[in-house]
């Protein structure tokens, strides 16, 4: 699906101010895709700041100078997200993903814009740049890059590889394609270093971390004749293990590397009681059904949602919901 940028073009040309911002808890997709947004906004000689509904994630502070993202409420506040000429909003379409951010949105009288890849949407009343068939917002990012003429640096590199190769499974969904091998070839040539941001991004784990996984990978059950794979993670865990939220991330795909499992899901108590889930599935298993069901979306093997529910209760609900994406198993 081909996007036609020069509208962007023409709102970057005849603005000065930009606010960038992602969802909830931003992955290094939306950090990423944010980073190298505002870089060349400023090379274009542009004011940018990015603030989010959510901290950036300890595990991916090393891709964030200092003072360059901020939480929305704490050191940026909704008057100065009103005071600028363009809101950008990236890597979601889906008001409760933007939370407090959302708010101002809907109420600015900037331009607003969305750049997005996921299938699931509201309408954000913004002007979209969106293809739901890309890989990641990254590599929409780096697209629009090559589409209008703009020039990405290292630092860009940087930060387009970590978001294109996260949201690919570092290119093991099925997602990844050509493009997406030509898009990173070209970020290796601009500086990108493959092994030390992998090394970056996924050998970093904490004791507290590990002893998480350990606590999920021992409650795995399978349902659906065994191609429903899935887990739980209890709030009492992370206060045993000194983990944070944070560390569950990914944990679900460990339930994928189960023989015959063709989807599978994570439930993480939070301390405000609501349960989130992280659902996955193999090609031609669409999870982002079963998480609209319930407030969320995402992509058909990657979604997720939160339901305000105890723990047990809410993975109930999911469970029939997910058993109905396997008819013939008769569960």
């Amino acid at each position: 699906m081909s996007i036609n940028w020069e509208p962007l073009r023409s709102i970057i040309d005849s603005n000065e101010r930009f606010i960038l911002s992602s969802h909830v808890r931003p992955d290094a997709d939306a950090l990423g895709s944010e980073l190298a947004l505002a870089k060349l906004l400023e090379n274009q000689g542009r004011s940018v700041q990015i603030v989010n509904p959510s901290a950036t994630p300890a595990n991916l502070e090393f891709l964030v100078p200092e003072g360059r993202v901020f939480k929305m409420g704490d050191g940026f506040t909704k008057e100065e997200v009103f005071d600028t000429d363009v809101h950008i909003i990236v890597d979601t379409s889906a008001w409760k993903q933007l939370n407090d951010v959302g708010r101002v949105f809907k109420e600015s009288e900037a331009v607003k814009v969305v750049i997005d890849h996921h299938a699931s949407a509201d309408d954000l009343g913004a002007i979209e740049f969106k293809d739901p068939t890309s890989e990641a917002t990254g590599a929409l990012i780096f697209q629009m890059a090559e589409a209008l003429g703009y020039e990405l640096d290292f630092d860009m590199a940087n930060a387009l590889f970590c978001a294109i190769a996260t949201d690919t499974g570092w290119f093991r969904f099925p997602s990844t394609t050509a493009s997406t091998m030509h898009i990173i070839g070209r970020l290796v040539e601009l500086g990108a270093v493959p092994h030390q941001l992998y090394h970056n991004l996924y050998e970093q784990s904490t004791l507290s971390r590990v002893r998480l996984a350990g606590c999920a990978l021992n409650r795995v059950e399978l349902q659906c004749e065994g191609q429903l794979a899935y887990t739980v993670v209890e709030w009492d865990d992370f206060v045993q293990t000194g983990a944070r939220p944070v560390d569950t991330e990914n944990l679900v795909n460990e339930c994928m590397r189960i023989a015959g499992v063709k989807a599978a899901f994570i439930a993480v108590q939070q301390l405000n009681s609501q349960v989130k889930f992280s659902l996955r599935s193999r090609p031609g298993i669409d999870v982002s059904k079963v998480a609209e069901v319930f407030g969320g979306g995402g992509h058909k093997q990657a979604s997720g949602t939160v339901l305000s529910e105890p723990l047990k209760k809410a993975v109930d609900k999911v469970l029939v919901e997910m058993g109905k994406l396997f008819p013939e198993s008769g569960e």
